[in-house]
């Protein structure tokens, strides 16, 4: 049997200025922007650069319950994870570009951490995962 996660749904509050964080501060790629006029919302996905796994789709808030949720998806842990090949790269561009880090670098046994804010507020670790971690060497 074979499967796999394909998109994480993550609440936003304009699909444009989503768009524009995650392609200009965090270097991903839009694969998709479609229209659906019978929902009147669009369908939008984006990916870390270079990764053919999980995508994030941008869900707009249509009601307010929703709208609650918008940067506490999950009740202010971290919540996502941008594991990278380069984690000084990615810490200095993404510094420069005013991302806030909420937690500074540290070396674990694991790897390379820091804790970020999105756009919204919701928690990100920006991992560079030791050669020897086991998911280092399934997405390798």
């Amino acid at each position: 049997m074979i499967q796999s996660i394909v998109h994480i749904a993550l609440v936003v509050r304009d699909y444009d200025e989503a768009i524009e964080f995650y392609t200009k501060k965090l270097h991903f790629t839009l694969v998709e922007d479609i229209y659906q006029p019978e929902q009147d919302k669009r369908w939008v996905v984006v990916s870390p650069p270079g990764s053919a796994g999980t995508t994030l789709l941008l869900a707009r808030a249509s009601k307010p319950e929703q709208e609650a949720y918008i940067g506490n998806q999950s009740g202010g842990r971290v919540f996502l994870f941008l594991n990278t090949d380069d984690f000084w790269r990615d810490y200095r561009d993404m510094v420069s570009k005013g991302i806030e880090f909420v937690r500074e670098p540290k070396e674990q046994p694991y790897g390379m951490v820091a804790v970020f804010k999105d756009l919204y507020g919701n928690l990100w670790d920006l991992l560079e995962l030791n050669e020897d971690h086991p998911i280092a060497k399934r997405i390798k």
